[in-house]
């Protein structure tokens, strides 16, 4: 069990750092540690409910963390937000009911794919340029050294979108944050920290909307949020941080790699579970 300990705070530790540093969350680090490393040391105890339910309740907390960091460098656009968060947080409640409609086999496939999509979204989503859209909200940021960035976004729309990112987030567990960064960036032209910024607060809102519906179904393994909590909010911290001095380039080749492997290995856990 301590060795089990060790691995979590590590896992922690390192998913809460580079969720934060690019806007994802870290559950997509969570959720397979949770049911490769627990169901080997304890087989057919983690189940695909308790492990996005465990690994969502751990983002809250990695969300909370940097959340926190952003809002005291003023990277946080809170107004649009708690605008996303009315669509995030029925579609949060959503995804919990869909996720209990899954067999783990089923999860491990659809989890799989889902990993393939945002691969696939990473080695694009520079590639595209934002889009000229008629905007119903323009909004400014000024940046640390001064610049100016003009932004915005379709009220009807940024709804619309934070409700299905709010049923990925608790259907996997996953935060929803490497939906809504490239949302920011290529829809509403966001300046890339404070896409990053903002999608952390709105991971942290539906985060705790769709954790309480978790525990309401008794879908979260507290030993393993204990375990993962501590390491994922020192790691929030760090990602913040080292997010006003790298450019992060090297962070997204690794994270790429990552992905695809914890893609590949789910899939064939699909047919082999």
């Amino acid at each position: 069990m301590l060795l089990l300990v060790a691995v979590f705070t590590l896992v922690g530790l390192v998913a809460g750092a580079i969720g934060s540093l690019v806007g994802i969350g870290g559950g997509m680090f969570f959720v397979p540690a949770l049911l490769y490393f627990v169901n080997w040391y304890q087989p057919g105890t983690m189940t695909a409910q308790l492990a996005a339910g465990t690994s969502l309740m751990v983002i809250a907390v990695t969300a909370l963390s940097s959340t926190l960091a952003y809002v005291k460098q003023k990277k946080v656009d809170t107004q649009t937000a708690w605008l996303f968060f009315i669509g995030s947080a029925p579609g949060a409640i959503a995804g919990v009911y869909i996720n209990k409609l899954l067999q783990l086999h089923s999860f491990y496939l659809l989890f799989g794919l889902f990993q393939i999509a945002m691969f696939v979204l990473i080695m694009v989503k520079d590639k595209i340029k934002p889009l000229k859209l008629q905007l119903d909200v323009v909004r400014t940021y000024t940046d640390e050294q001064g610049n100016e960035h003009e932004y915005g976004y379709k009220r009807w729309m940024a709804v619309s979108i934070a409700f299905f990112v709010g049923i990925i987030s608790s259907l996997f567990g996953v935060g929803g944050g490497i939906l809504m960064v490239p949302v920011l960036l290529v829809l509403f032209r966001f300046p890339p920290h404070a896409a990053s910024a903002t999608s952390m607060f709105v991971i942290f809102l539906s985060a705790i909307v769709g954790s309480v519906t978790n525990v309401l179904h008794d879908h979260i393994d507290w030993l393993y949020v204990l375990t993962l909590a501590p390491g994922a909010w020192i790691g929030g911290k760090v990602g913040a941080v080292l997010a006003k001095r790298i450019k992060g380039q090297t962070l997204i080749v690794i994270l790429r790699v990552l992905i695809l492997a914890i893609a590949v290995q789910m899939i064939v856990k699909a047919f082999t579970a």
